[in-house]
């Protein structure tokens, strides 16, 4: 099959790339950084998703997953205006088997920083928007909302003791998944599954279930 997978030089995105290559099939990246993936059946488009004037020409896209997203800069720009604006390009088509938006366990919780929970919120509503879209194809859109990944982009907190020894508090399963294990999530919400669509699937070790519930002993 054919794969177009946005953000994919680093981090998640790199690891579902990977992950599709692994089975074989055709890989399509779109990234402003160069390529970092050297693998027969890998093709990079070093570009911003924004650049809408210039986005590659592709037909007969089987799998789409938005992965491209940022903190902090112009976060609605790029992590939902853009995001959309691929979609509409590439994912809304007759022969679309399966939509996948990367969104983050930030948009259930509201716990970040304002404009990027804002802009990983409207993406849980404009996947079941699309969810009801491609339904007619036979086709699935979900989203994949993870909570902490060991990724670069997180590194500022994964190398301080002291904030990382809080976010293990507020994290049940006291770990954050590796970008392989997120991979292995986009892998069956694209492939394997035929039937769950329009949902948000969050992956976050359990830390939105997490309460403080004070009482006396």
């Amino acid at each position: 099959m054919k794969i177009l997978i946005t953000g994919t030089s680093q981090g998640i995105g790199k690891a579902i790339a990977e992950r599709f290559l692994k089975e074989n099939h055709e890989v399509i990246g779109i990234d402003r950084q160069k390529a970092s993936i050297e693998i027969d059946g890998y093709t990079h488009y070093q570009m911003d998703v924004r650049d809408y004037n210039h986005l590659p020409e592709l037909s007969h896209i089987d799998i789409l997953i938005n992965n491209a997203g940022t903190q902090n800069e112009d976060d609605i720009d790029i992590n939902l205006k853009a995001l959309i604006h691929i979609t509409e390009k590439y994912g809304i088509q007759d022969k679309i088997r399966s939509i996948l938006n990367i969104g983050s366990a930030s948009a259930h919780t509201g716990a970040e920083f304002p404009e990027y929970c804002a802009s990983k919120g409207g993406i849980l509503a404009y996947t079941k928007n699309v969810a009801m879209r491609i339904a007619c194809y036979g086709a699935t859109c979900n989203s994949l909302d993870p909570g902490g990944v060991l990724t670069p982009l997180n590194e500022c907190v994964m190398n301080d003791a002291v904030l990382w020894e809080q976010i293990m508090n507020e994290t049940p399963l006291k770990k954050w998944a590796t970008p392989e294990e997120i991979a292995e999530w986009a892998y069956f919400l694209t492939v394997t599954n035929t039937f769950c669509t329009g949902q948000n699937i969050l992956v976050d070790g359990g830390e939105s279930i997490n309460y403080h519930f004070i009482w006396k002993d």
